[in-house]
């Protein structure tokens, strides 16, 4: 998920998602309801996406998979992080993908929404890289490492060095680690820098943990080039398909569920993205 994707002024995005809505029957329409309100199977599941990786495995399952499990897809695509969850949230579509769980957490929390994961799908990995250093073992004390300065990046970016054993920090910090929480640093110095930047960051420092995204823009691929890469299975930052609470049983959801954690959908993210994205379910190679 990008961090650096900017948001339209809000009356230009609230009239681009209306138009983009206009003679769609979604789970807000009374068309779009069976009997007593229930989500009518018949109507398409209306998933509203980021157009990659997310909006492209989302196709893949419309074009190739959903019409054998008797589902009608539909995907909506957004440039932005706030619309796919109030959009959700009010029902104009019946689920989003396009988030991690730290993200969503902090959302529901500011926006007082009722937005929950159902299933995770795929990660973007966070990799440890250097042009330096070829391994893990040839980082030593003295050496400088890079590492994002936003608050969610950051302590992903920690929690990567401390579990390949090159930092040790505080219990239970999790997700929410900061340098002042490294209680050993075994020698090593940190530059803090912004995320979009620090690919640039390479040939100054002896190593850098850079985004999925960011990585993939400066030509860098997670299974190949990172020297430390994130877990995906159990990892907090997997993208996941998300409903609002209460349509977790809705069957069209089920279905998109169980096509998504598809063997099918694995190959598909893992020759389209060559481990640039990875899934985030099943046994990960």
């Amino acid at each position: 998920m990008r961090k650096n994707i900017k948001l339209t002024a809000a009356a230009a995005a609230t009239a681009a998602f209306a138009l983009g809505l206009t003679a769609c029957g979604t789970s807000s329409d009374p068309a779009a309801k069976g009997e007593g309100g229930k989500a009518d199977a018949s109507k398409p599941l209306v998933v509203a996406a980021s157009p990659t990786p997310h909006a492209d495995i989302l196709n893949f399952v419309k074009d190739k998979l959903a019409a054998k499990a008797g589902l009608k897809l539909e995907v909506k695509e957004f440039t932005d992080y706030v619309l796919p969850n109030t959009a959700t949230e009010s029902g104009q579509v019946d689920a989003n993908y396009f988030q991690h769980k730290p993200y969503l957490d902090d959302f529901n929390k500011k926006n007082n929404t009722h937005i929950v994961p159902v299933v995770n799908v795929h990660l973007e990995p966070l990799g440890l890289y250097s042009k330096k250093v070829k391994d893990l073992k040839d980082i030593k004390p003295g050496q400088t490492v890079a590492v994002p300065n936003d608050t969610t990046n950051e302590g992903r970016a920690l929690q990567l060095l401390a579990e390949n054993g090159l930092i040790t920090l505080k219990d239970g910090v999790g997700t929410n680690a900061k340098l002042s929480d490294i209680t050993d640093k075994k020698g090593l110095e940190f530059k803090e820098l912004e995320a979009a930047t620090v690919p640039r960051a390479l040939n100054d420092v002896d190593a850098a943990v850079i985004n999925g995204n960011y990585a993939i823009e400066a030509k860098l691929s997670p299974a190949k080039d990172a020297i430390a890469v994130e877990k995906a299975e159990g990892n907090p930052y997997a993208n996941f398909l998300a409903v609002k609470k209460g349509n977790e049983k809705d069957a069209r959801v089920a279905k998109l569920v169980e096509l998504l954690n598809s063997p099918e959908v694995k190959k598909y993210i893992e020759d389209t993205y060559n481990g640039s994205v990875i899934p985030a379910f099943g046994a990960v190679k």
